[in-house]
């Protein structure tokens, strides 16, 4: 059992329940593309990876669903991200779930149970600190059903963005561009929406913001996913950041 009921403490207790040399991940309601485990097992020998993944594919039933699929699989949804937009066969930051050679995983302490979410990105920055290499395999993917609802997107990209902040302290320097293009977005359309009540000049940017996101994809639902992204994960970025300094300042404000 998993005392706890996080994520991370789940999956170290199940990777130490095993011996084999490899290491599958697969999250609950996840579909496997056909061979999938013999290709990635193959992979991973072949290029002597500590971790090989693939796509992850979002499979909508709804129109909602449809339209988050849609924004996940673009660029300016994702920022490039192979496991997300595809590609060839490569040396990658990060992959969806992954299938991890156990010497290597164990090598660097598993999962790091602090993190709720971003725990296997923060693991595949560990792997490669240690030599190790993550390699993106176009011929693997996975199929999951995305957010159902706006509130229950916004709520999952905002701890997106509050758990990505805290990889980031961890990590600086793991830091990517696509990484700090939704926080600087999110915090100038706050400032000139605020600031846009005394000078309405200021109100064209977030405007403008809605204009190239409803150019770019031509789908109000799809532009509004987009926009919900964006958004909420900045903003949970900017919360995880002001907790930590309010953390820092109660520090330094203790009795000595």
């Amino acid at each position: 059992g998993n005392p706890t009921g996080k994520t991370p403490t789940a999956l170290n207790l199940a990777i130490r329940a095993g011996k084999a040399p490899v290491v599958v991940r697969v999250d609950g309601h996840s579909q496997l593309s056909g061979g999938y485990i013999e290709q990635a097992v193959t992979t991973l020998r072949r290029t002597g990876a500590s971790n090989v993944g693939g796509m992850q594919v979002p499979v909508g039933t709804t129109p909602f669903e449809h339209a988050v699929a849609a924004a996940t699989s673009s660029w300016m949804g994702t920022g490039g991200a192979s496991y997300r937009t595809g590609g060839v066969e490569a040396e990658v930051d990060t992959v969806y779930l992954g299938v991890f050679d156990r010497a290597a995983i164990e090598a660097v302490g598993l999962f790091d149970k602090r993190l709720i979410r971003n725990q296997d990105y923060e693991l595949n920055i560990r792997l490669r600190k240690a030599g190790g290499t993550v390699v993106f395999d176009p011929e693997l993917w996975v199929g999951y059903t995305p957010r159902g609802s706006w509130k229950a997107l916004a709520k999952q990209y905002f701890e997106y963005g509050q758990w990505k902040a805290e990889v980031l302290r961890l990590h600086p320097d793991s830091l990517k561009l696509r990484q700090v293009v939704p926080a600087i977005v999110t915090s100038i359309l706050a400032v000139c929406t605020a600031l846009g009540l005394l000078n309405q000049r200021l109100l064209g940017v977030p405007l403008a913001y809605g204009a190239l996101v409803a150019l770019a994809t031509r789908k109000p639902r799809v532009a509004g996913v987009l926009a919900t992204i964006h958004l909420a994960w900045g903003a949970g970025c900017w919360a995880s950041v002001w907790r930590m300094i309010s953390r820092a300042g109660s520090v330094f404000r203790q009795p000595r």
